[in-house]
């Protein structure tokens, strides 16, 4: 009898641990490691995130930059601090500006193929997806070994059935056209954001999206 219940506790043990390392882990505040390139340069991105927004912040060159945004799309700035040359702005998009910006993003249909492989240590799948109004196709690999807040989720693939790990990112440059950059996440923690992370400190110039862009072309 002893021996019985070893073996039928031993089962439920070994049950425990299967199912303990195969569950999704889900974050709903931490930090995503992103990396990427602009202009033949190797960029590594922080994206901080809670349920209700992001701050994702990187350097291009003397640039040092934040990106914030809410998880209803309502709001979207983007925060430059130039130290060397005594430059701190903010610009603060309009309710307008974010619908003209998300409006310009492609229109995802997605197929799954059975290819997978391992990315940053995730299990990983591939999506097909189809811009609908260009019918161009990018490869998106995802992974279901996590889940993040839909605000970490880039908007046009919150369909697509899982975390984006190896994916095309879209945004609208200064000159009003869409450009696309390849973005790979590299870790997810649960690291908590740094005090003030999601907010703009009060020595910011606050400008337009309009002379944002005007100062962007100046730069290109």
């Amino acid at each position: 009898m002893k021996t019985k219940f070893l073996s039928v506790a031993l089962g439920i043990a070994l049950s425990a641990i299967i199912l303990s390392a195969s569950a999704q882990k889900s974050y709903t505040e931490g930090l995503v490691t992103i990396k990427t390139s602009a202009r033949g340069q190797n960029i590594e991105m922080n994206e901080y995130f809670r349920s209700d927004s992001i701050a994702t912040t990187f350097s291009a060159g003397p640039v040092n930059i934040k990106l914030l945004a809410d998880a209803n799309y309502k709001f979207f700035a983007v925060v430059a601090d130039v130290s060397a040359f005594k430059i701190k702005k903010a610009a603060i998009y309009t309710p307008d500006e974010i619908n003209q910006v998300l409006s310009s993003f492609p229109a995802f249909t997605f197929a799954t193929s059975t290819e997978t492989k391992q990315i940053s240590g995730f299990n990983c799948k591939k999506v097909v997806a189809t811009d609908t109004k260009t019918q161009k196709t990018y490869d998106i690999w995802i992974t279901n070994d996590i889940s993040l807040p839909a605000a970490v989720i880039e908007k046009y693939y919150t369909s697509i059935g899982g975390v984006p790990i190896q994916y095309t990112s879209f945004q609208k440059g200064p000159d009003g056209a869409l450009v696309s950059a390849d973005y790979t996440i590299i870790g997810v923690s649960d690291q908590k954001a740094p005090a003030g992370s999601f907010g703009i400190a009060p020595d910011f110039d606050k400008i337009s999206k309009d002379e944002l862009d005007a100062m962007a072309r100046r730069n290109q």
